[in-house]
């Protein structure tokens, strides 16, 4: 199942069984889940979104509020979605890096004339409003976060080295200008 649009008529039981399934594996393998309102959207755009999303390892899948419910409840994740997914719901299941799925969410939205909208977001068991759901994206990238880790890794040697270094290079200097001495 890809999470494409469902029609509006009732769903067997298997369907919702597979659909509960569904969400929560990936409520399972996501850092965080976004909530949008995609009331409008036609299906090429919704395609388009998931095709953009997917570079930074975030599945975007059109739910069924109360299957989504009851998949987070069944991840120990009791969370009242009430004031975020009012209306049509779909969501953004975020990989590792949720500043990059989060931008380029908020950047498609914004290229395609909000015909999305964001209503909200959920960190662990945290439900964050649409301010706060859009500030993710101010978070570090994966790569911002490794860079600085390893600059801190990395400062302590390179003090080291330099420490270790200084006796040698001030011996070499006084015996150069000793030698230069001699030599005039």
């Amino acid at each position: 199942f890809s999470g494409k649009e469902e029609s509006h008529l009732a769903i067997s039981r298997q369907k919702k069984e597979e659909l509960v399934a569904l969400y929560s594996a990936q409520i399972q393998k996501s850092s965080a889940l976004v909530f949008t309102d995609y009331r409008g959207a036609k299906v090429s755009k919704i395609n388009s979104l998931r095709d953009r999303l997917r570079t930074t390892g975030t599945t975007y899948i059109v739910t069924k509020k109360t299957l989504l419910d009851l998949a987070l409840k069944q991840n120990g994740r009791n969370l009242d979605l009430s004031n975020v997914t009012d209306g049509s719901t779909a969501v953004a299941f975020l990989g590792d890096d949720i500043g990059t799925g989060v931008k380029a969410l908020k950047d498609w939205i914004k290229s395609e004339a909000d015909v999305v909208r964001i209503t909200g977001a959920a960190l662990e068991n945290d439900v964050l409003n649409v301010a706060q759901a859009e500030s993710l994206a101010d978070l570090p990238t994966r790569e911002q976060m490794l860079a600085k880790l390893l600059a801190t890794i990395i400062a302590p040697a390179s003090q080291l080295v330099r420490t270790i270094n200084e006796p040698g290079a001030s011996l070499a200097r006084v015996l150069k200008a000793q030698a230069d001495k001699e030599a005039a």
